[in-house]
């Protein structure tokens, strides 16, 4: 994938662990932070805030040089640049901090900074790369370090390339998570603007590292990656983050799977379609359900708030393989007491019935 998008709703689990579990099923739910720890991940502005291997922070070093976009970032360095190299001293001085001991910490030399200034001063050297970020584990906070405490030495000394090489490879390295894209497509997944990317492309596929082709039933012309295949059979079974990256380009998820979604955690209660956090079900090369997910931590339950599936789909085929992928993230998660379907969607009594058989279930 290349990255993990970071999301801090955890009414199921924290949406950068759903990736993984995807991909490899049942693992360490330390990963993410021993990768961090270890130095091979850190947290940088890429789909989103997202984790991102250390080796590759010299492919974003021109997005940490370019003009902040955001007002108060602008306002903030113009008008009180000092302040913001008293806070990068700080940082150096006494070490990592969250965005909280901006109000808490009390030190001998001063109170900590105004808290909103200081937050903005944070994230504005977060963005310049001055300092760089990582997720405390037990509360999901931001920690923010000098840059060159987090990321390993032989990494900071990888050369700069210039800004339109760095996206040049940043284009190839999205058409390779995709296998087949439109170019729309490739700027989404690392977030790059497409002016200046519409050229890069033409270069790319001068050079061979892109391959031109067309898609049927596309209205936009596509390209590959030279080392994309066409397997003969796709086997995978995973219940999908809003958040990733088969499904978070909702166009391209349409485009694709013919599949249509939204993510309805801002949407009011009584005027959802599906659900809270509503995760898809992939099975074979197909989006075939939708379920919503909710980990009920005191009573140790995984709840399936609903469950749709979409037209025509084999019923009792899916539903025994969803059965299957729910029990075995019920006991990734610890959630050993059940699985409780709700008899919301037009699955929900064949699912219920399904796990009856696999999971104490209600």
């Amino acid at each position: 994938m290349g990255i993990i998008q970071i999301d801090s709703v955890n009414v199921l689990v924290r949406s950068q662990e759903l990736p993984l579990f995807a991909r490899l099923g049942a693992h360490p739910r330390t990963l993410i932070d021993d990768a961090t720890g270890s130095g091979e991940l850190f947290e940088y502005w890429v789909h989103e805030a997202s984790h991102v291997p250390t080796a590759d922070h010299h492919l974003y070093r021109w997005r940490m040089a370019s003009p902040h976009r955001w007002g108060a970032f602008r306002r903030l360095m113009a008008d009180r640049a000092d302040y913001v190299e008293e806070v990068l001293r700080r940082v150096e001085t006494d070490g990592p901090v969250v965005a909280g001991d901006l109000r808490q910490r009390q030190g001998p030399k001063a109170p900590w900074w105004d808290y909103d200034d200081g937050k903005i001063a944070l994230e504005a050297l977060f963005h310049d790369g001055r300092l760089t970020g990582y997720r405390r584990s037990n509360d999901f906070a931001r920690v923010y370090d000098l840059t060159e405490r987090v990321i390993p030495a032989e990494h900071l000394a990888m050369p700069t390339p210039p800004e339109h090489e760095a996206r040049k490879e940043l284009l190839v390295r999205a058409a390779r998570h995709h296998g087949v894209a439109t170019f729309e497509d490739l700027t989404d997944y690392h977030r790059q603007r497409n002016p200046p990317c519409r050229p890069l492309i033409a270069e790319l596929v001068e050079e061979g590292r892109l391959v031109a082709a067309d898609v049927e039933g596309w209205a936009k012309p596509a390209y590959l990656h030279p080392d994309a295949v066409r397997p003969r059979r796709v086997s995978a079974r995973a219940l999908l983050s809003p958040f990733d990256p088969v499904v978070w380009n909702r166009d391209r998820t349409e485009r694709l799977f013919g599949f249509r979604y939204r993510i309805e955690i801002y949407v009011p209660e009584p005027k959802r379609q599906y659900g809270y956090y509503v995760l898809p079900f992939l099975l074979g090369d197909e989006l075939v359900a939708r379920v919503d997910l909710k980990a009920d931590r005191t009573a140790r339950r995984l709840l399936v708030q609903s469950a749709f599936g979409e037209p025509g789909i084999d019923e009792r085929y899916v539903v025994d393989e969803l059965a299957g992928e729910l029990t075995s993230m019920a006991q990734w998660l610890g959630l050993d007491d059940g699985i409780v379907v709700a008899p919301r969607g037009d699955l929900a009594p064949t699912l219920r019935a399904a796990l009856s058989s696999r999971t104490p279930s209600r």
